[in-house]
């Protein structure tokens, strides 16, 4: 594992699974990866990723800011390793392209860490629309509020990687979990912001929406922002032709509404 604040969460479960072994560990902080290492009992631990990334690893967990995503993923690509990277994959199209080239050359498998397409409310969404019971999906929104203050900038106040990111590079919580349900992809996008209104020291956009056409016909509205004053929340609606689905803002209840029980709402109580 590679970026040991966000990764520490990786530590923590793969550290508990009993078919993994966790070989080594890296970060930039002076004594960071020593420390973790010695308290989980990890043999090797890194300040250097050139040094890491030669260690004898099958697979390779990046979980360092988004800036070093792409270079990472490539090294270990190019040594025969599998990558779990965490999102943003990449923050633009040219680093794509360059990813993607990495995976094709690479005898090891790349897989982008968008957890939230494996939630339990989004696996039992995917079902119903594998079974047919929404039709065809044809609209679908989904929105990622998160007012995160305290990782836009550092303890002595200066900017972070989120204060200078486009909200809507950071969709994947959206917009992932939404292609998955009918495998699709997006042909096309638009996209709007509002400016920076609130977070004005450094510029942070307050929100911004993108709006998708797919592969199969689907229109998908996707709204991110991390600067606005409310609680964080996901919401997700789809729509198709004998159905829809909705989760609500307030909870992560379900709201079914299917062609089969004509005039019946069902509700279901599906947790994250």
């Amino acid at each position: 594992v590679v970026g040991l604040r966000r990764g520490m969460s990786f530590v923590n479960m793969f550290g508990r699974h009993p078919e993994c072994k966790l070989a080594a560990v890296c970060d930039t902080q002076p004594g960071l990866a020593e420390r973790v290492a010695r308290e989980r009992d990890i043999p090797a631990a890194y300040l250097d990723f050139d040094k890491f990334i030669d260690h004898d690893l099958d697979i390779v967990v990046v979980a360092a800011p988004p800036m070093f995503h792409v270079s990472q993923s490539i090294a270990a690509l190019k040594r025969g390793r599998h990558v779990l990277s965490e999102v943003p994959a990449v923050a633009n199209i040219e680093e794509c392209h360059a990813l993607v080239q990495a995976v094709k050359e690479s005898s090891g498998k790349y897989m982008m860490g968008a957890n939230p397409n494996f939630w339990a409310f989004v696996e039992s969404w995917r079902e119903m629309v594998r079974q047919g019971r929404l039709g065809k999906v044809i609209y679908a929104e989904a929105e990622y509020i998160h007012d995160i203050p305290s990782l836009r900038r550092t303890s002595d106040g200066q900017p972070t990687w989120r204060a200078d990111l486009a909200p809507i590079h950071y969709c994947t919580h959206s917009l992932g979990p939404i292609l998955s349900l009918s495998d699709d992809r997006c042909v096309s996008a638009v996209g709007m912001h509002t400016g920076s209104n609130i977070d004005t020291e450094f510029g942070t956009v307050d929100m911004e929406v993108g709006l998708f056409k797919t592969e199969k016909g689907s229109v998908i509205k996707v709204l991110c922002g991390f600067s606005v004053k409310r609680p964080g929340f996901h919401y997700y609606s789809v729509y198709g032709t004998k159905g829809c689905l909705e989760k609500r803002r307030d909870s992560d209840r379900t709201i079914a509404y299917f062609e089969d029980i004509p005039n019946l709402q069902g509700m279901v109580d599906i947790p994250i």
